[in-house]
């Protein structure tokens, strides 16, 4: 009976790989002469199906109660190890550009995980600390790019003249974008800002006259050392900073440069916002994710609450998409789509709503392990959804669950208490 009822989910459940396994793994193309000839692969698929077949019909056979075993919590008792791998991932990041085995692609690869921190971060005020749920981030984002690139074309601004600006234009559309929702929860406010999302891309596709339209905006200029440019050459009567003090140029000074100014941030970022958690305006975040009514009796303006977390979220990320139109000196449309929001709220997520260290783990996972698949390319969107399924089954709640509050009572006050 058990075999018989085994072997029927295990069947069922090789259908259902084989459907799936079809349109996913089951065709590739290649270059035939002057066409493209489609290809089945039916050793992969059979792969597939096997696999799921022979993995349904083990675990039917497994005991009842078996369960997947559950990771360790990382709750307040591990403050003090949190703390310290903090420090050490620190002077790993100081270090990184310098290690042995590092190199131009890992440097750059480290400089896309310190952006999407920096946004991740700046999500999790609004998402993680203020429990509104945001799914038009990038919109906030392609602002901060578009104006430091628009600002430095009609202005001639340098991108740390142009930084402040960009952060507080991309606060003042945050601010404004909060006050018709203001009213909204739940699955609403995730329309509206979804909206805002698509209504920002549309208008930097359409807006040609100013945006670009499509072929986005180009020659943007990049940061400098001191006025020290870091190109081969410089403009006359100007030097490079290889000139200045002396050395050869290579082309890795602008990419370790630029990585250290994208850590200057993030670890700004991070500071602010720990700061911020411990001021009142932070404690009144995670009172509104608790409970707005709450909120109301204690008498806290749920308006006032709303506004800033979206102003200072936005704020983070008008900063990073400066940093992310300097760093390319190109950018369009197509690079603030929705799929980076669904990326920015995604590490929030897997990370633990309102943890600071969550982000940075969901981070580092959800931008490194795509490329650890780069041989096999054409799966490389299937390991990403196989990671964040693997991480919402085995801990649901982000990685670092548990939520620490910003204030904890002192062994005497706990003691008095009643």
């Amino acid at each position: 009976m058990v075999l018989r009822h085994a072997a029927k989910d295990a069947l069922l459940a090789a259908f259902v790989a084989f459907v799936l396994a079809v349109p996913l793994v089951g065709f590739t193309t290649r270059e035939g002469g002057a066409a493209v000839v489609v290809e089945m692969r039916f050793v992969w698929v059979a792969a597939a199906v096997a696999a799921v077949f022979l993995g349904r019909l083990v675990w039917g056979f497994a005991p009842r109660r078996a369960s997947l075993p559950a990771l360790p919590a990382l709750g307040i008792p591990w403050r003090r190890h949190l703390a310290l791998i903090g420090w050490l991932g620190l002077a790993a990041a100081v270090l990184w550009p310098f290690l042995p085995f590092s190199s131009r692609y890992l440097v750059d690869l480290a400089t896309t995980v310190l952006i999407y921190i920096m946004l991740g971060w700046g999500l999790n005020i609004v998402v993680g600390l203020a429990g509104m749920l945001n799914l038009g981030y990038a919109g906030f984002y392609a602002v901060g790019a578009y104006s430091f690139a628009l600002f430095a074309q009609w202005f001639d601004l340098s991108f740390w003249q142009a930084l402040p600006i960009a952060g507080l234009l991309a606060a003042i559309v945050g601010g404004l974008l909060a006050f018709p929702i203001l009213r909204l929860r739940g699955d609403y406010l995730a329309i509206v800002t979804l909206g805002f999302g698509e209504i920002i891309r549309i208008i930097l596709i359409n807006w040609t006259s100013v945006t670009g339209g499509p072929n986005g905006i180009s020659d943007i200029p990049r940061p400098t050392f001191f006025g020290l440019a870091l190109e081969r050459s410089a403009p006359a009567g100007a030097k490079t900073f290889a000139q200045f003090f002396g050395i050869d140029f290579d082309p890795e000074q602008r990419i370790v440069f630029l990585y250290f100014v994208i850590l200057a941030l993030v670890l700004l970022t991070n500071v602010v916002i720990l700061r911020l958690r411990r001021l009142p305006v932070g404690r009144a975040w995670e009172a509104l994710r608790e409970d707005e009514i709450a909120c109301r009796a204690l008498g806290i303006n749920p308006t006032k609450v709303k506004l800033s977390a979206f102003a200072i979220g936005a704020l983070f990320a008008g900063f990073a998409g400066a940093f992310f139109a300097a760093r390319l000196g190109f950018i369009s449309p197509e690079s603030f789509t929705f799929q980076e929001s669904a990326t920015m709220l995604a590490i929030v997520v897997l990370g633990g709503m309102g943890s600071q260290m969550g982000v940075v783990l969901a981070a580092i996972i959800l931008v490194t392990l795509p490329e650890f698949g780069r041989e096999f390319s054409q799966f490389r969107m299937l390991l990403f959804g196989a990671a964040m399924v693997g991480i919402m089954v085995w801990r649901p709640r982000g990685l670092f669950a548990t939520r620490q509050p910003s204030i904890l009572l002192g062994e005497r006050a706990s003691k008095a208490a009643p």
